[in-house]
């Protein structure tokens, strides 16, 4: 009877060993699942660490940072340039949103060909497409490409996609070897929804000496602001001329019917 007790407490000894054993081991697998559960941040595998970088449209329209923009060729020569501030304008129920297009986080994209050349800037949300000709001596933008996915205006609301096209067009031209120019406002109509604003814009695509700008063309809206002032002093100048030479003679006229009475 002793014997059967002492085995007894042994075989109860080694399974509470053995049950004690599991339960280490079990605890030692969950932390390794845990553990593998997470990444070197320690934040959970799965989890978006990114906020949503997507446009947020605002209600008031504000001027635009300037951004400088370059692409290259296969030999590492620049063929397209541009400089120029976006303004994306979005126009829903016949409301206005504005969203400025930041140049720290575009990107220049694209392709050069002899006669061809497309320059894309592409932001998350969004992007604006300029195709390049270059006809005879004559450079210009055939067609122009943007599409804008702004953030919605609430959480349940569904996402919206604003695309907008312009073709078979001949905008900003300028002669080979140089540049088009306009520091006033640039405004296309792409869509009913969807108009883009550049202001400044100075653009080149193909024969960029040493990868600078060449001479400027300038645009019709900055010949005019400059011309206007001139015209409109020159007019004012005449009168006043036209003005003093009329009363200069009336006055001798009278001068003259005087002696002769």
């Amino acid at each position: 009877m002793t014997d059967a007790r002492h085995i007894t407490m042994q075989f109860m000894i080694l399974s509470a060993l053995l049950f004690l054993g599991r339960g280490m081991a079990s605890e030692t697998l969950e932390t390794e699942h845990a553990e593998a559960d997470l990444d070197h941040s320690g934040n959970e595998k799965g989890a978006s660490l990114n906020v949503s970088k997507r446009p947020s449209l605002q209600p008031k329209e504000t001027a635009p940072a300037t951004g400088s923009f370059v692409l290259k060729n296969r030999k590492g020569q620049v063929c397209v340039k541009a400089n120029l501030g976006v303004v994306y304008i979005v126009i829903e129920d016949k409301k206005k949103s504005f969203f400025n297009m930041n140049p720290k986080s575009t990107m220049a994209t694209g392709y050069c060909g002899d006669q061809r050349a497309v320059l894309s800037l592409v932001f998350e949300g969004g992007n604006l497409e300029f195709t390049f000709i270059k006809e005879g001596s004559v450079t210009y933008v055939s067609k122009m490409k943007a599409v804008l996915e702004p953030q919605p205006p609430c959480e349940k609301c569904k996402s919206k996609k604003y695309p907008g096209i312009m073709d078979h067009e001949k905008l900003f031209s300028a002669t080979n070897g140089k540049s088009f120019m306009c520091n006033s406002e640039t405004s296309l109509i792409l869509a009913d929804s969807l108009r883009i604003k550049m202001v400044p814009l100075q653009i080149q695509a193909f024969d960029l000496s040493k990868g600078t700008f060449g001479n400027e063309v300038e645009c019709w809206a900055d010949y005019t602001k400059r011309i206007v002032p001139i015209v409109l002093g020159a007019v004012a100048v005449s009168v006043i001329l036209i003005a003093v030479l009329v009363y200069v003679l009336l006055r001798e006229r009278r001068g003259q019917n005087y002696e002769q009475l």
